[in-house]
């Protein structure tokens, strides 16, 4: 199917949220994805997996797209792409790594790494949007306060009375007089952040490669069911 182009709001120094018009999309859930394809005025194509950052209760599909600075695709959806235009699209994807607001009293636990948010951004404006009352909690790691993306958005989440509670670490330092997290999520972080394994909740893990393996081995190692632990995983040049 087609995708046009029909806004664009940055949402850091190298990530964009880009607005998308697309005919006849189907619908999708909370944590899937889309692949893109570009195809250039020689007939070169190159292919990538994008996060949907939209609930699916939202008209216009979203992407956010982290600019890689060696990239074949992520510095023209950030930068270059102009309204209108259009870009193929495959999709909704990723049956495995969704999750629906309706029906669970389960709590959920997000854990985030850098662009890693972006399914997991769906899912909490798909909990917001149906007035989940099921707990939620998010962790999430960013490089400093000037890369997490959507920090506005997840404050504002976090002040409303509804059981969602938002938890950041930055890496590289928080800003002055920061009282949270200052490092890489590890074990201790996670047992702090994590509900009770009895609570079995449910779990969804996203990031870099090295980043998911170690959160999602750490939550089973606290005691968490494997078969709750849901992992999406992305490389330079893989899922955004």
């Amino acid at each position: 199917m087609t995708a046009a182009l029909r806004g664009r709001r940055h949402e850091t120094p190298t990530a964009a949220t880009l607005v998308f018009e697309v005919g006849a999309w189907p619908g999708h859930r909370a944590g899937q994805h889309v692949d893109l394809r570009l195809t250039a005025e020689d007939g070169y194509q190159a292919e990538r997996s994008y996060s949907i950052a939209s609930a699916p209760e939202q008209e216009a599909l979203e992407l956010t797209v982290e600019r890689l600075e060696d990239g074949e695709v992520s510095p023209y959806l950030v930068d270059s792409m102009r309204y209108g235009d259009e870009l193929e699209l495959r999709g909704p994807i990723g049956d495995w790594f969704a999750w629906d607001a309706g029906g669970t009293s389960r709590p959920l636990l997000l854990v985030g790494g850098g662009s890693g948010v972006v399914p997991l951004m769906a899912m909490l404006r798909h909990r917001a949007a149906q007035r989940g009352r099921a707990p939620a909690r998010l962790l999430v790691s960013a490089r400093t306060r000037g890369d997490l993306i959507y920090a506005e958005e997840l404050r504002s989440l976090a002040a409303a009375p509804d059981g969602f509670e938002l938890f950041v670490t930055f890496t590289r330092g928080g800003p002055s007089g920061w009282p949270g997290y200052t490092r890489r999520i590890d074990r201790e972080m996670l047992g702090e952040v994590s509900w009770p394994p009895p609570r079995e909740p449910d779990v969804f893990v996203c990031g870099p490669t090295a980043f998911v393996e170690t959160a999602a081995d750490a939550l089973v190692g606290l005691g968490h069911d494997p078969g709750r632990v849901r992992t999406e995983r992305f490389g330079p040049t893989g899922f955004a």
